[in-house]
């Protein structure tokens, strides 16, 4: 009986496809939509949290606040080496280095790009961002202590369509803010969209070349001692940070974060936005259940002479009531179908686009068999809760008036 309910309702779909597929449309954005915000949006989660966890659980970051972007950007009130000088001394910090982080113009032959160039330090801090950075050399070296007008390049500046005409190479000359550098390394590929396409040079050449004051620093990196009580150590650093800047507790000009926190910052912000884009394609979903309960409502009101024959010959009013009642869930699942495969190739697209012309690893798709079959589930639910009402009027339409009305 079931299996006929199914079969008839499919035949009067068929009859009226032109309104059955509008009336898909809302369900198929909502759908589209959830489907492929839920993919990437994990997919992204994941990437971070990858990304955040190599550096780790033994790292402090302190950078000046007010900036918008990479650290020290736009900084009213820069970290300074006092500020580094005092925080080497906290107890538990086992090195601390300061770093700086400017944009900078990138030239090759009459071709130029724009990227971010980051200072290198010497000795043993060197190591320390090596470490928390996983930098390693693809090609060539990496920068070692007293280069002078060296450079290492970050995967995608390596590439032929980096935007400097022909493809960089270890040996290549390039020109950083008037300033003409060797390359002498090219890193692995990180996965990362900034450090896939940074240039490190040495303090020095930063300074130089981007006419940076001697005392100014963008982000101070600290390793904590083995063993050490990493939340402590950031309290000592704090208060350190408080006193040799002259502010009060709660009116910091600076912050030191582990790279969990900062996790965490992301993490929110991700799902303040992802939670936006979702109430809109809940709003869809709603509206496309709203056209599906309008369609249905017309369907009753063209077949009432249907109705009136189904009762005639015998009908119950429960069999009127499934039948109408699986034809609206059957619009909905078949929108969900529709918009869930749309949602998996808009999810597998947008991260080929990210990979392949940005050249990062955190736009990335995770597809879930469960969230696909969730929402063509959810779909089918959602079209039969929206097509009880309609389902309730044709089951409760009387044999006589049925046809009466109809002739």
């Amino acid at each position: 009986m079931i299996k006929d309910y199914f079969i008839f309702s499919v035949k009067n779909l068929r009859n009226r496809k032109l309104r059955s597929w509008l009336t898909m449309i809302g369900i198929i954005i909502g759908i589209t939509a959830v489907v492929s915000l839920i993919s990437m949006g994990q997919g992204l989660k994941t990437a971070i949290s990858l990304q955040f966890g190599d550096l780790g659980t033994d790292k402090l970051a302190v950078q000046a606040s007010g900036g918008f972007g990479p650290p020290g950007t736009a900084v009213v009130n820069p970290l300074t080496k006092d500020n580094l000088e005092e925080v080497k001394k906290v107890s538990g910090v086992k090195i601390a280095a300061g770093r700086l982080i400017k944009p900078g113009k990138i030239e090759q032959d009459d071709h130029a790009t724009f990227s971010y160039v980051a200072s290198m330090p010497d000795r043993e801090a060197r190591k320390l961002i090596h470490e928390a950075q996983n930098l390693e050399a693809e090609s060539g070296r990496l920068l070692k202590d007293g280069d002078k007008g060296k450079v290492v390049l970050g995967s995608n500046l390596g590439k032929k369509d980096a935007g400097l005409g022909k493809q960089v190479v270890v040996g290549s000359k390039i020109i950083i803010e008037g300033k003409e550098f060797e390359v002498v390394g090219i890193l692995k590929k990180l996965g990362s969209f900034i450090l896939d396409n940074v240039v490190f040079m040495n303090e020095d050449d930063l300074r130089d070349v981007m006419d940076v004051p001697d005392k100014d620093y963008d982000v101070i990196v600290i390793q904590v001692q083995q063993n050490a009580d990493v939340a402590a150590v950031q309290q000592r650093v704090e208060k350190v940070m408080r006193n040799e800047r002259g502010v009060k507790e709660g009116e910091e000009d600076f912050t030191v974060q582990t790279p969990q926190a900062i996790l965490g910052q992301v993490t929110s912000t991700l799902f303040a936005v992802q939670l936006f884009v979702y109430i809109i394609a809940g709003i869809s979903i709603i509206v496309g259940g709203i056209g599906i309960m309008n369609t249905m409502f017309t369907s009753v009101l063209e077949r009432t002479k249907e109705i009136g024959i189904m009762k005639s010959i015998g009908a119950r009013n429960s069999s009127v009531f499934s039948l109408f009642f699986i034809e609206s869930g059957l619009i909905g699942s078949i929108g969900g179908i529709i918009g869930a495969v749309f949602g998996v190739l808009m999810a597998l697209g947008l991260a080929f686009i990210g990979k392949s012309l940005l050249g990062t690893d955190l736009i990335r798709a995770e597809i879930s068999p469960w969230l696909v079959l969730g929402s063509v589930l959810g779909s089918f639910i959602l079209g039969s809760l929206f097509g009880i009402l309609p389902a309730i009027k044709a089951a409760k339409l009387n044999p006589v008036d049925a046809l009466r009305y109809a002739k």
